[in-house]
Order: C-alpha cells, then sequence, then structure tokens
C-alpha cells in the first residue's frame, strides 16, 4: 500500500500541462538540455516556457526542440541561455502498437525549429541552479577540443554524461554490438570509477605504515571512493540510470566502511528499495530491470562459486576467467528483457563485451580519473589521450562486430506475463532452499512460448 502511495505522489509530482494540440509559432524558454535527435540535429531542452497565445496555465513545463537548417550560433550553445526561435510543437505520440512504448509517459511536447536562434538573455543572469550544467558543458567542450569526432564524443558521454557529439553511425554500430551500455554511466561506469579510487586510496594509505598499522584503511578509502562516486554523479547530470548506480555503490561501499560485505543479495535489495521509493516508475523501464538482473545474477554466482569455493584457475588467469563469467552472466540474464523491450538481439554482444570492457576497467576509466586530477596543473591532456587510445579500440570492435552478417536479430514482443514468470522463476531459483528451489526452472516454459 506505501509503493502504490509513493506511485501515486510521484505521478502527481511530475505531472503538469501537456500540448494537446499541434501549435506553431514563437517558442521562448531556458537551454536546460542539450542532445542531439534521431536525425543527428541538435536538439534543446527548455523549461520557463512562453507560447503566443497560450496562457501559463496551458503550457507544457518543459519542451523539446531539435533546430534543422542554418542557426544563428555556429559555437556550442551556453547552459542556462534564454532563447527564441519559430518552430512546430506537437502533444508526444502514444504507442504504435498494443503494448508497445508510451512516450506520452515521458514528455510534455515536443517539435522542431527551421528558423535561426535568436539569443533573447545572456546566460550570466540569475542562472545559478544551472552552474552543474555549465560545468558540465565547459568539460565536454574541452575533452572534445583534446579528443575530437566520435572518441571525444563517446569521452564525453562517459564523463559529463554529454551525448551530442557522438554520431548516429557510431551509435549504431554500438547498439548492433551489443557495447551501447558502455555510453550510459551506469553500474558500470560507477563501479570501476569507485574500485580504481577505492584500490589507489587502499595502496597509498597501506605505504604509511603508521596509519596503515593504527587506521581502518579499508574504511577510509571507501569513505573516499564514495566521495568520488558522488563528484562522479554530480558531474554526470544524476539521470536515472546514473542515481541507480550511485545508490548501489553507496550500498556497497556503506557496508565496507562498517565492516560488512559489500556485494551480498541484502546490498541488492537495498538498492532496489531506494531507487523505487525515489522513483517507483523505473519498475517499469529496461534500465531498472536489466541493472538489476544483470547486479542480482552476478551476485548470486559468484557469491555460489566463493561459497562452493571454485577455483577460476591459475592466480594470472583468474580475472581473465572472471571477466568472461561476468560477461557471460550480465549477458544472459539480461538479454531476455533486452529482446522484450526493443525486439532485437545481438548475436555477437558476448565477443564485442569481452573484448572492450575489460579495456574500460585496465585503460579508460583508470585514465578518466588521472585526467581529473591532473586538470589543475594543466596536464589533463596525456591522460586524455591515453582515454582515447582506450574507446578508439572500443569503437574498433564495435564497428567490426556490427559489419558481421547477422550481427543483429529481431524477434516479436513477448506476452504481458512472459518476463513477470520468467523472474518469478529465477528469483525462487535463487532464495529458496532445499530440492524444492529446482522448481523454479519451470519458469522457462515462458521462452518457448515466446518464441512460438
Amino acid at each position: 500500500l506505501i509503493g502504490f502511495d509513493l506511485a501515486a505522489w510521484r505521478a502527481h509530482a511530475v505531472g503538469g500541462p501537456v500540448l494537446a494540440w499541434r501549435y506553431y509559432g514563437p517558442i521562448a524558454g531556458r537551454v536546460v538540455a542539450l542532445d542531439r535527435s534521431q536525425s543527428d540535429a541538435q536538439r534543446l531542452t527548455l523549461d520557463q516556457v512562453v507560447l503566443e497565445r497560450i496562457s501559463t496555465r496551458r503550457t507544457p513545463l518543459h519542451v523539446r526542440v531539435s533546430l534543422h537548417g542554418d542557426r544563428a550560433f555556429d559555437a556550442a550553445i551556453p547552459p542556462g541561455l534564454r532563447v527564441m526561435t519559430t518552430g512546430h510543437l506537437s502533444p508526444p505520440s502514444g504507442p504504435v502498437e498494443p503494448g508497445g512504448f508510451d512516450f506520452q509517459r515521458h514528455a510534455w511536447a515536443v517539435g522542431y525549429s527551421r528558423t535561426p536562434l535568436l539569443a533573447a538573455r545572456p546566460a550570466t543572469e540569475g542562472h545559478r541552479g544551472l552552474a552543474v550544467f555549465r560545468l558540465r558543458m565547459a568539460a565536454s567542450a574541452h575533452i572534445q577540443a583534446v579528443l575530437p569526432g566520435d572518441i571525444g564524443g563517446f569521452a564525453t558521454a562517459i564523463t559529463t554524461g554529454d551525448r551530442s557529439a557522438i554520431s548516429q553511425d557510431a551509435l549504431r554500430d554500438l547498439r548492433a554490438s551489443n557495447l551501447a551500455h558502455l555510453l550510459a554511466i551506469s553500474g558500470l561506469h560507477m563501479g570501476l570509477l569507485s574500485a580504481v579510487v577505492f584500490g589507489a586510496l587502499r595502496a597509498m594509505l597501506a605505504l604509511v605504515p603508521w596509519v596503515a598499522l593504527r587506521w581502518p584503511t579499508r574504511s577510509m578509502a571507501a569513505a573516499g571512493a564514495l566521495i568520488a562516486a558522488s563528484g562522479y554523479l554530480l558531474l554526470s547530470g544524476g539521470n536515472v540510470a546514473t542515481e541507480r548506480a550511485f545508490i548501489m555503490v553507496a550500498v556497497a561501499l556503506g557496508a565496507l566502511i562498517i565492516g560488512r560485505r559489500a556485494l551480498t543479495l541484502r546490498a541488492v535489495a537495498i538498492a532496489a528499495t531506494i531507487v523505487l521509493v525515489l522513483r517507483p516508475e523505473a519498475l517499469t523501464g529496461p534500465g531498472f530491470q536489466m541493472s538489476f538482473a544483470a547486479t542480482t545474477g552476478l551476485v548470486a554466482i559468484f557469491g555460489w562459486l566463493r561459497s562452493a569455493d571454485v577455483s577460476l584457475g591459475p592466480k594470472w588467469l583468474a580475472p581473465a576467467v572472471a571477466t568472461v563469467i561476468s560477461s557471460a552472466v550480465a549477458g544472459a540474464f539480461t538479454a531476455p528483457i533486452g529482446a522484450a523491450h526493443f525486439n532485437t538481439i545481438a548475436h555477437f554482444g558476448l565477443v564485442a563485451n569481452l573484448a572492450s570492457v575489460p579495456l574500460m576497467g585496465v585503460l579508460v576509466m583508470p585514465a578518466a580519473v588521472a585526467a581529473l586530477i591532473m586538470a589543475p596543473l594543466g596536464l589533463e591532456w596525456i591522460p586524455l589521450q591515453v582515454m582515447g587510445a582506450g574507446l578508439r579500440w572500443i569503437l574498433l570492435v564495435a564497428q567490426s562486430v556490427a559489419g558481421i552478417d547477422g550481427a543483429q536479430g529481431h524477434v516479436p514482443a513477448p506476452s504481458p506475463w512472459v518476463l513477470p514468470l520468467l523472474a518469478f522463476g529465477f528469483l525462487w531459483l535463487l532464495l529458496w532452499q532445499g530440492r524444492l528451489r529446482f522448481a523454479g526452472l519451470l519458469a522457462g516454459c515462458g521462452l518457448p512460448v515466446w518464441a512460438l
């Protein structure tokens, strides 16, 4: 009952006027987000919207406008700038098929403009709330100056959450090779960054015997990693996927601080509960489902390997074996959800991930941390070049895998009860004790029913 109350409160909290008719005329507002549309056009999200002959009570809280044709601004549009243009707006479209994606749940009004964009007020006047946004865009511009093209766009996507500089061709390759998850600042990035900071701090503290012998260095390193993760959340813009990843990492680091085991099913449950309290609507989205399916599967499988004392081979080979197991488990547990939501399957996704994900951990994310540390000295270009080399390899892998015949397959959407049945069977198999737990395998009947 509390959950339903939270969902109802959240629905009213984010509610606002939705445009109910097609509109053409002057559009004014403040720039609060920048990205690119499917047609590769620059796209602005505006708040404080003013529309001609429409009262404030009926004006959408936000509108998103794609800019086509020539514009008055050749340089990057500064965050917080109040702009004016003449364009078309329309209500967000509903599902194109029964049970399909409902865009009306995610927007108030969308449109486009083919006329020049005009500045109505400088971005420096009275926009304190957009200070972080301006910092993110300044960091993105600096990274793109050092790493031009798709490499720079990839780098800004994983550091500041700004995807406006990466081309649609690169995005298609990443999606076809099942590497698009590397663009979203999610659990992988937040976990890698926290792990790099945690490991570096603990190694530094261990080098000082007086500190190492008298102070809880593991808890101190975990606290430092939590601070770094909080800064990463702030710099990335704090979207839903990043918030979810931060909560999971914060729970794990909090467990380390108080001397508990970090990766347990209890920690996963706490993180999921916090996410659903803050954003109940996340439950129906593919991001929440895939993230927690992968996390639950990884914690369960590696917990079983640890309790069964299964060897991963020689010490020098164990990290590679763990990477293969991680990619296979994450792919297996997220594949049905991704196929159900997006109707596609990347047949060579495991190969692409094995060739790319380890590089994110050993090269790209450590270089990003080094760039942040060296930025005050003006030497950030050195680690950025190293980071660019790793991202160049990942884009090459994506392009090569996407070019293989049959790299991407298409499947029909399943019946509404297939995913819940699979999830219920998986949880039964995971949580029940004794031989009765294998009754959860019966939920696998949902897969042949889906195929038929």
